[in-house]
């Protein structure tokens, strides 16, 4: 009788590593969630940091009755999406968690879009153009409107990236978890840099498909296939900045494209991701409320937040005006009166 050959790989074996590949883009999606919540973490004081900001400081604007609904609209928006946002996170086991991508990715960027235009709305600039609020946000990070945690942002054109205010960036990301600040910013850069390399191609393909725009061969008049480092830095002023903004845009992945599948067939761990999700959209959005309640007075802000919707009263708005806003503003107003004595 032949001798019976054993596999050196099972088909069990088989499996798993098939589905440890297929794995792979959405471990390093939830790697780069949870080293942007890592960093936060890591770099936020008990207050956020912004009463250290001369930006903040020196925030103030004229709000009339119609500007304060206005925001306040906006303020609704933001809230009562993270609240759906926050009941997933509660209801959901893992095989929830792992189907709720669908709405979850949406719903984390939309909610911090509506806050960020409540912000937006303070400092002049009360257009919907995703355009010109990606623009606009781009230019307040670099001009340190934000905490450290978050200040982070990519320049530079196609080929030639530059990293600033993340100095270990520059460090090779792992596929795995971070466990230290160096990996954290190693897999936020690398976060950055894919990001605004696809934002280069995109605007390659628009300012090609246009006949007005597109950069064309001297010989033949024609749209050039091949760029060289010139042509892209043409382009470079199109990108503006590449900023945590732009990251979390990354989560307006259509329903209908097989991208999200590859999410939700995936082998992470999906309450994990949920968490980080959450922890970053609490973060950003307790930053521009505190912003908005600066600009509108602390007083008129609490009544507000008083005056809320009967599910959103109660909640995580309230926690962090108390443990967010109100620390930061009234800490302010009490450095302001010691200066004044002095």
């Amino acid at each position: 009788m032949e001798t019976p050959i054993i596999p050196l790989v099972t088909d069990e074996q088989k499996q798993a590593e098939e589905t440890w590949r297929k794995s792979i883009p959405a471990q390093v999606f939830l790697n780069y969630f949870f080293a942007l919540n890592y960093h936060i973490q890591e770099g936020d004081d008990a207050l956020g940091g912004l009463q250290h900001l001369p930006f903040f400081r020196a925030h103030e604007a004229e709000l009339a009755d119609t500007d304060v609904q206005a925001i306040t609209r906006l303020l609704h928006t933001c809230w009562s999406t993270e609240y759906a946002l926050r009941a997933t996170a509660e209801l959901g086991d893992e095989d929830y968690l792992r189907n709720a991508l669908h709405w979850t990715f949406p719903q984390a960027y939309h909610t911090i879009l509506a806050g960020l235009q409540a912000f937006l709305y303070t400092t002049g600039v009360r257009g919907n153009n995703p355009s010109l609020i990606r623009r606009e946000v781009g230019r307040l990070v670099v001009r340190n409107a934000y905490p450290r945690p978050v200040s982070f942002y990519a320049a530079g054109s196609y080929g030639d990236f530059s990293i600033h205010r993340l100095p270990l960036a520059g460090y090779k990301a792992g596929l795995h978890i971070a466990g230290k600040e160096i990996e954290a910013q190693a897999q936020i850069g690398q976060f950055l840099r894919t990001t605004r390399k696809m934002k280069a191609q995109w605007t390659r393909q628009q300012v090609q498909n246009n006949p007005n725009t597109a950069i064309r061969s001297q010989k033949t008049g024609k749209p050039l296939d091949k760029w060289t480092a010139a042509h892209w830095q043409q382009i470079t002023w199109r990108l503006g900045y590449t900023t945590i903004f732009d990251l979390l845009g990354r989560l307006q992945i259509s329903q209908t494209s097989r991208e999200i599948e590859r999410y939700v067939e995936a082998d992470i761990d999906f309450s994990l991701f949920h968490q980080s999700l959450l922890n970053v959209v609490s973060y950003l959005n307790g930053i521009h409320e505190t912003y908005v309640a600066k600009a509108m007075g602390l007083e008129r802000y609490q009544q507000l937040v008083a005056d809320l919707p009967k599910h959103l009263q109660h909640g995580f708005v309230q926690d962090r005006l108390r443990t967010r806003v109100e620390p930061q503003l009234l800490g302010q107003e009490a450095e302001g009166q010691m200066g004044i004595a002095a």
